[in-house]
């Protein structure tokens, strides 16, 4: 529990490894949690993880935490680089844990925006094979966000603009629909027809934007806001989830 990947506090994750593993056969379940990148923490994510130890035993789980953004530390691209950095990790002990450094991303809310952005622009050795989006943002130019100047105030707070050339436009830049190629991985979309902070229009969007390049994806609507659906609509992203474990990162005999 609470491995380092880096120098700062915040960078830890939590390590479940199967007790026959191998390094030819077991593959890796990265968990990222939300918070609207100034919060949250990777215990968020605990919901899944005896879900996933039961169906999945010859996985390896990590739940990761990521430096939060504040005034002197901003989320973007430092977070993407924070998941970044537990890619390289745990590819580079993949011997010494017994680890095949194959990868499926589930992220929740910012969790899901950094698992997209990373999959779409980040992951060049094509090494994430699935990305579950649980309500994640996906498109910064949507009215929803670019006409609430509440948020581009929060943008604005987010970015290092010293990371990106002069004129970047963010809104475009940081939004994983506009970042799909035919690279990224196949994609499972998980939203709420009544969220208050993650319109359904990004859904149908990043939908769109998948369709578009022939991307293979699921998009479930449920019944509510920002994750708290019925009992049986979550029990319906896990078993999804899982099916697309079994489907892109099936266990090699």
């Amino acid at each position: 529990m609470n491995v380092s990947y880096g120098s700062d506090p915040q960078e830890k994750y939590d390590l479940y490894l199967p007790a026959d593993r191998t390094s030819e056969k077991t593959k890796v379940i990265v968990l990222v949690h939300g918070g609207g990148w100034t919060g949250g923490d990777k215990a968020d994510m605990d919901f899944l993880i005896p879900y996933i130890n039961l169906r999945h035993p010859d996985h390896a789980i990590v739940n990761v935490n990521y430096v939060l953004a504040n005034i002197n530390t901003p989320a973007f691209p430092n977070q993407f680089l924070n998941l970044d950095a537990v890619i390289n990790k745990l590819t580079s002990e993949k011997n010494e844990l017994h680890i095949l450094p194959e990868f499926a991303l589930i992220g929740a809310s910012a969790g899901a925006h950094i698992s997209l952005m990373y999959d779409y622009v980040y992951d060049t050795d094509n090494q994430v094979k699935l990305v579950g989006d649980i309500v994640g943002p996906s498109d910064f130019t949507d009215p929803f966000y670019s006409e609430n100047p509440d948020f581009q105030f929060l943008m604005a707070a987010l970015v290092d603009e010293n990371a990106y050339p002069p004129a970047t436009d963010y809104a475009e830049v940081l939004s994983p629909v506009f970042q799909v190629s035919n690279t990224s991985s196949p994609t499972l979309l998980f939203y709420g027809n009544a969220d208050p902070l993650v319109p359904l229009s990004n859904a149908t969007a990043l939908n769109s934007a998948l369709n578009l390049l022939q991307i293979d994806h699921t998009l479930n609507v449920y019944e509510g806001g920002h994750g708290n659906w019925a009992l049986n609509d979550i029990e319906d992203m896990k078993a999804q989830i899982s099916t697309y474990i079994d489907t892109y990162l099936e266990v090699t005999n």
